[in-house]
C-alpha cells in the first residue's frame, strides 16, 4: 500500500515520508476496533519527528468511525481535566445514560453541577462507561496529542480507561515526546527519525542550493532524521552558510534548535504581530474571540497585527492554533517579562468570573509581579473549587502559587500548611516537605507549628514507612492538645497504629504511655476515647487490663461514623483480634472495606480489603479469600498503591503449596519490613508444621512471636508450641504457653479458649489431655474457624494413636482428613493421612480436588463470584473498575470454561463454603436481584 506525502499550504513536505510501518501498525487498530475490538497506543518520539502527522493520518483513515480529539497545553497543565473536558464535550449528551454516581462525578468535575470531590477512580469508571456507551452507537477513535501536557487528573482518567478496554469498540491513540507517568506500560509506538533516504528526499524538497553530499550527510545526521528540524533548520541559513555546512555549528539539542529557528522568524514579525502571538500563547483555550479581546486591551488590532501575516506561525479558525507546540513555547519564552505580565493582565480582565474564574485567577497570578493578596486569595478559593472536583495537583498547584502571593507571614503560613497537605495527597513528597518547611519558618504561633509538624509526620510515614514517624507524630499529637483536642487524640491514635505496624517497641511504649496521660473522656466514652484507652493499656498494663475497655471498643466500633473509619478506622480494625473476636473480625474489616469503596477512598481499599481477606483465610474459605486479595490487587495496581502480599503468605501456608509458599516467605524476609517478617516467619512456621518438618518451624515461630507487635507475634505462639512439642525442647514450649495464656485467658471467645485448650493439651498427659482436646473441639467447633478445628481432630487423633486407642484414633483422624481435603489444606492433609495408615487403616491418597473455577484467571473468578452472589453486570463493573460490556465479555468466557450456560448455575459451579458466610464486602446489597441467565 501507497501511503500519502502530506503538504502544508507552502508546499512543504511533511508527514508520512518513509512511515509504512507505522501506518500500518495505526491501520491494523482502525481495523481492529471496526470488528469490535479495542485498542490503546502511546505513540512517542522527539519534538517535530512527526507524531502529530500520524495522529492525523489514523483520524484520516478512520472511515466509519466516530473521532474525538484533545490536546495537552503546557500552560493548562494546572487545570484538572481540562483535557478530559475537550474529548468528552461531545459526548455530553450521553451522560443521562450512566449510573447516577458516575453522572454525578463527570457533572461535578466539567463544573455542570457542584459537589464534593469525586475519587479519581470514580471518575475513570464514569469515562469508560461514557466511551462503552457511546461505542455501541458507532465505533470511537479517540486521540490525545501533546499527552506530556495534559493536566495530572486527566491522564489518570484516561491512563485507566486505555487499560480496561478488553471489549469495547474504542481506540485510544496518545501522541506524546516523553512517557508520561500515568500511560506506563500501555503499547507504545516509538516514532524515531526518518531513515536516510527518506530524510535526503525532505531535505532536497527545501533545499536551493545542490549540497555536498558530505554536508547533506551531516545534516540528515545531526538531525537524526527529524522532519521538522529538516524543514525547520534551513531556513535564514545563506546558501554559503547551508552548503558549507557552517550555520549548523552553533546549536544545542535538537529541540533547541527547532525553537531556534521559530524565534528566528518571530523576531523578524512586527511588535504588534508578536504581542498577537503572545497572547495566543498565554491563553490556553485557543478561543479567538477571548484572544482578540484581550487583544484589543493592549491595543493590537487586526488590521495591524495580520497586515503582514504571521509567517505560517498561527492561524485562527474555530480555534487558535500554533504550527508547533515549540512555537508556542518559543514565543512565550521569547517575550520580556513585562510583556508577558500584560498579556496575562488582559487575559485575565476578559475572562468570565463568573464561567471562568479558575482560568482567571491563573492569569492574575501570573501577572502578578509582587505579592498580592488579593490574587492569593482568589487562588485560594480556585483550589477549594479545583479540591471539589477531584483535582488534587491543580488543588496543590493553586495554593503552592497562593503562598508565593501572600502578603502577610501567619497567612502565608497557614496557606503553606494547606499546600503541603494538597502536595502530599497529590503524591509529591519533595514538593510537599518545600512546604511544610515554609509553613515552620513562617509559622507565629505554636497551633500552626504543630499542624506543620502534623503534615512533616504524615510525610515521613508516606515516604516508604519512614521509622521516625511514629514519634513524628506523637511530638505533633502533644503540640497539638491545647488548640485541637480530637485532631490530637486522633494523631495519637494514628501514632500508636504506625508504630505497631513498624513493629517499633521502644516508640509504641512511648506512645502508649502518653495515651494513657490523657485526661479522661467527659461524659460516655466515644468509640476513639475506648480505642485510645484499650490499645494504650494493652501495651503498659498487659492483655488483661486492656480486654474490658477493648470489648467496649468493639461494641462501639460497629456503629462508628464512615468520617472516623476513613479517618483511623485502620488502627481499629485490629480491636477485634485483640480480644479473639473472630466474628466481630470480619465485620468490623467488612464494614470497613464497604465505606472506604462508597467513600470512594480507592489508595485505602486495598489495605481494608487486605485485613479483609486475612480474616476470611481463618474459615477456610480460600475462594473467597483469594478473590478479595484478586480485587486488592487490581485497585493496588490501579492506584499505584504497593501492597504487601500477607494474606498470599498465609493463603499459601495454609495450603501448603511450598514451593509457592517458600518463594513468597523468602522474598519477604529479604524486604526486612518487621511486619512482614512477621508474617513471613508466620507463614513459614504453619508450613513446616503442616509438612511435619517441625526442626525448621519452630525457628521460624520464634522469629515471629519475638518481633514487638500485639496480633501475628500472639497468633504464632500456638505454632511454636506445636512444633516445640513435637521435637521435645519442654521449656520453648511451656514459654510460649505462658505467653499465650497470658494473651488468651483474658478473653472468654471459643476462639481464644479452643486454642488455649488444644495448645494446652499438647503440653498434658493422660485424662487430663483428653479432656482439653475434647474441649479444644468442642469450643472451635462453635465458631467458623474450621482450619483450626480441623487441627484439633489432628491433634488429638495423633494423640489418641500415641495412647495406642486406634479405633477412637481413627475417627478423630478421618474427620481431620476430610476437613483437610474439603479446605483445600495440601499439607496437613497428607500428615492426616500418614497418621491414619500408622492406625491400620487402608486409605488412598486423595488429591486436592482441582474445581473448574482453577482454570480461571484472578478477574474472571472475582466476577463469576460476584455474579453468583446475585450482583449485575454494572454492579459488578462497579466494583472492579470495568464497563458492564467488559463484565459480558469475561462471563462468556467463564461459561465456557466452567461449561455452564447461565448465571444460575454458577451457584453450583461455584459453591459458597458451608461453614463461611457472605462478607460485608461480598454480599449482595439489598432489594430484588435478575435472574436472568444469559452473560447479560
Amino acid at each position: 500500500m501507497a501511503y500519502p506525502v502530506h503538504s502544508t499550504g507552502n508546499g512543504e513536505k511533511v508527514g508520512l515520508l518513509g512511515r509504512q510501518i507505522e501506518c500500518a501498525l495505526l491501520d491494523r487498530i482502525i481495523g481492529a476496533v471496526r470488528m469490535g475490538e479495542s485498542r490503546a497506543l502511546v505513540v512517542h518520539g522527539a519534538p517535530g519527528v512527526g507524531k502529530s502527522a500520524l495522529l492525523d493520518y489514523v483520524r484520516n483513515s478512520a472511515d466509519g468511525l466516530r473521532v474525538l480529539r484533545a490536546v495537552g497545553i503546557e500552560s493548562e497543565m494546572e487545570l484538572p481535566f481540562a483535557t478530559l473536558h475537550q474529548l468528552c464535550v461531545p459526548l455530553l449528551d450521553r451522560l443521562r445514560n450512566l449510573p447516577a454516581p458516575q453522572r454525578a462525578a463527570l457533572e461535578t468535575v466539567f463544573g455542570i453541577r457542584a459537589g464534593s470531590a469525586p475519587d479519581g477512580f470514580l471518575i475513570g469508571l464514569a469515562v469508560l462507561s461514557l466511551l462503552s456507551d457511546a461505542s455501541e452507537v458507532c465505533p470511537l477513535l479517540c486521540l490525545v496529542d501533546d499527552a506530556q501536557w495534559m493536566d495530572r487528573a486527566s491522564a489518570q482518567a484516561l491512563g485507566f480507561v486505555a487499560r480496561r478496554l478488553p471489549a469495547e469498540s474504542v481506540a485510544l491513540v496518545f501522541g506524546a515526546r516523553e512517557w508520561a507517568q500515568d500511560l506506563l506500560g500501555l503499547p507504545e509506538l516509538e516514532v524515531a527519525g526518518l531513515g536516510d533516504a527518506a530524510a535526503d528526499t525532505l531535505l532536497t524538497s527545501v533545499t536551493h542550493a545542490r549540497l555536498d553530499q558530505q554536508i547533506r550527510d551531516r545534516i540528515v545526521a545531526e538531525t537524526d532524521g527529524n522532519p521538522l528540524a529538516l524543514l525547520e533548520l534551513p531556513r535564514g541559513l545563506t546558501v554559503t552558510q547551508l552548503a558549507g555546512g557552517f550555520g549548523l555549528l552553533h546549536a544545542d539539542t535538537l529541540p533547541g534548535r527547532i525553537e531556534q529557528s521559530f524565534l528566528s522568524r518571530i523576531e523578524d514579525l512586527p511588535e504588534q504581530t508578536r504581542l498577537l502571538l503572545l497572547i495566543a500563547a498565554a491563553e490556553p483555550v485557543g478561543d479567538p474571540a477571548l484572544v482578540w479581546r484581550a487583544a484589543g486591551r493592549l491595543g493590537v488590532t487586526p488590521a495591524a497585527a495580520l497586515a503582514g501575516g504571521t509567517d505560517g506561525l498561527l492561524s485562527f479558525d474555530v480555534r487558535v492554533t500554533f504550527r508547533h507546540p515549540l512555537v508556542r513555547s518559543a514565543v512565550y519564552r521569547s517575550a520580556t517579562e513585562e510583556d508577558r505580565w500584560a498579556a496575562h493582565l488582559a487575559l485575565a480582565e476578559v475572562t468570565d468570573p463568573q464561567v471562568d474564574p479558575d482560568r482567571r485567577a491563573w492569569h492574575l497570578a501570573s501577572a502578578a509581579a509582587e505579592p498580592d493578596e488579593s490574587v492569593a486569595a482568589e487562588l485560594e478559593r480556585s483550589a477549594g473549587r479545583a479540591q471539589a472536583r477531584g483535582g488534587l495537583a491543580a488543588a496543590a498547584a493553586f495554593l503552592q502559587r497562593s503562598v508565593a502571593l501572600t502578603v502577610a507571614t501567619a497567612r502565608r503560613a497557614d496557606r503553606a500548611v494547606a499546600a503541603a497537605d494538597a502536595t502530599l495527597q497529590a503524591g509529591d513528597l519533595d514538593a510537599a516537605r518545600k512546604f511544610a518547611d515554609i509553613a515552620d519558618r513562617d509559622a507565629r504561633n505554636e497551633f500552626q507549628r504543630a499542624r506543620a509538624q502534623l503534615v512533616r509526620s504524615r510525610i515521613a510515614f508516606a515516604a516508604d514507612l519512614d521509622s521516625q514517624a511514629p514519634l513524628m507524630l506523637l511530638t505533633a499529637a502533644r503540640r497539638l492538645e491545647p488548640f485541637d483536642r480530637d485532631l490530637a487524640r486522633e494523631t495519637y491514635l494514628i501514632a500508636w497504629g504506625t508504630a505497631a505496624l513498624l513493629a517499633d517497641a521502644d516508640s509504641l511504649k512511648a506512645i502508649s504511655q502518653a495515651m494513657r496521660a490523657l485526661p479522661a473522656a467527659m461524659g460516655t466514652p466515644r468509640a476513639l476515647d475506648l480505642v485510645i484507652e484499650g490499645c494504650a493499656l494493652l501495651v503498659t498494663d498487659g492483655r488483661a487490663a486492656a480486654v474490658p475497655v477493648l470489648r467496649r471498643a468493639v461494641t462501639a466500633l460497629a456503629d462508628l461514623p464512615a468520617r472516623d473509619v476513613l479517618k483511623w478506622g485502620w488502627v481499629a480494625n485490629g480491636v477485634s483480634s485483640a480480644v479473639w473476636d473472630d466474628q466481630a473480625m470480619r465485620m468490623t474489616d467488612g464494614r470497613a472495606a464497604e465505606v472506604v469503596r462508597a467513600a470512594g477512598a480507592l489508595t485505602d481499599l486495598p489495605f481494608c480489603l487486605a485485613s479483609l481477606g486475612m480474616a476470611t483465610t481463618w474459615t477456610g474459605d480460600f475462594t473467597a479469600s483469594a478473590a478479595i486479595v484478586a480485587e486488592a490487587d487490581i485497585i493496588a495496581a490501579v492506584t499505584g498503591v504497593p501492597l504487601a502480599p500477607h494474606v498470599k503468605l498465609r493463603l499459601s501456608a495454609l495450603r501448603g503449596r511450598s514451593a509457592e509458599a517458600e518463594a513468597l516467605i523468602e522474598e519477604a524476609r529479604a524486604a526486612g519490613r518487621s511486619m512482614g517478617v512477621a508474617v513471613a516467619q508466620w507463614a513459614a512456621a504453619v508450613l513446616y508444621n503442616g509438612l511435619g518438618r517441625y526442626q525448621q518451624a519452630m525457628p521460624a515461630a520464634q522469629a515471629s512471636t519475638q518481633i514487638a507487635e500485639p496480633w501475628v507475634s500472639v497468633w504464632a505462639l500456638p505454632e511454636l508450641i506445636e512444633a516445640a512439642a513435637r521435637v521435645g525442647d519442654e521449656k520453648v514450649a511451656h514459654g510460649a504457653l505462658d505467653r499465650l495464656a497470658d494473651a488468651a485467658e483474658p478473653c472468654d471467645t471459643d476462639w481464644a479458649q479452643g486454642i488455649l485448650a488444644r495448645s494446652r493439651a499438647l503440653l498434658s498427659d493422660g485424662a487430663a489431655a483428653d479432656h482439653l482436646y475434647r474441649e479444644a473441639i468442642e469450643r472451635l467447633g462453635r465458631t467458623q474457624l474450621r482450619p483450626e478445628l480441623a487441627r484439633a481432630h489432628l491433634l488429638y487423633g495423633e494423640w489418641l494413636r500415641r495412647a495406642r486407642q486406634r479405633i477412637e484414633a481413627r475417627d478423630q483422624l478421618r474427620t481431620a482428613y476430610e476437613m483437610f481435603v474439603s479446605i483445600g489444606m495440601e499439607a496437613f492433609a497428607e500428615r492426616a493421612r500418614h497418621e491414619l495408615l500408622a492406625t491400620g487403616e487402608t486409605v488412598r491418597k486423595r488429591a486436592i480436588e482441582a474445581s473448574s473455577s482453577d482454570e480461571l484467571t484472578p478477574q474472571e473468578k472475582q466476577v463469576a463470584l460476584l455474579v453468583r452472589d446475585g450482583f449485575s453486570n454494572p454492579e459488578v463493573g462497579t466494583r472492579l473498575f470495568l464497563s458492564p460490556r467488559t463484565v459480558e465479555w469475561h462471563l462468556r468466557k467463564i461459561f465456557t470454561k466452567l461449561s455452564i450456560t447461565s448465571r444460575r448455575q454458577l451457584r453450583d459451579a461455584l459453591p459458597q463454603t458451608s461453614a463461611a458466610t457472605s462478607t460485608p464486602s461480598a454480599a449482595a446489597p439489598p432489594g430484588p436481584r435478575p435472574n436472568g441467565d444469559s452473560a447479560r
